[in-house]
């Protein structure tokens, strides 16, 4: 599972076998969450709601990089490391 981006001890990473609707994983110590690119939905898991915030800001920030990584896994291709969050 590739990772894409790492800030405040927050990991990024995409599968290349995922199920659809596009999503990325954030983790963060024993926490993890599935988060939608399109509306920033946690689908699956928690975060705390402080490293939630920042995860979502990072995402909307990177929303179209993060949809052609998407699509980059499902072609598998390598991915694009993202810009962390400053």
């Amino acid at each position: 599972m590739p990772t894409i981006s790492r800030f405040f001890g927050i990991v990024i990473t995409m599968y290349y076998d995922d199920h659809l609707r596009p999503h990325f994983h954030a983790t963060y110590a024993e926490h993890a969450a599935s988060i939608a690119i399109d509306d920033l939905e946690v689908l699956k898991g928690s975060l705390p709601p402080r490293k939630l915030k920042l995860v979502r800001k990072w995402a909307a920030a990177h929303r179209g990089a993060l949809n052609v990584n998407w699509q980059r896994a499902r072609d598998e291709l390598p991915l694009e490391t993202i810009d962390p969050l400053n």
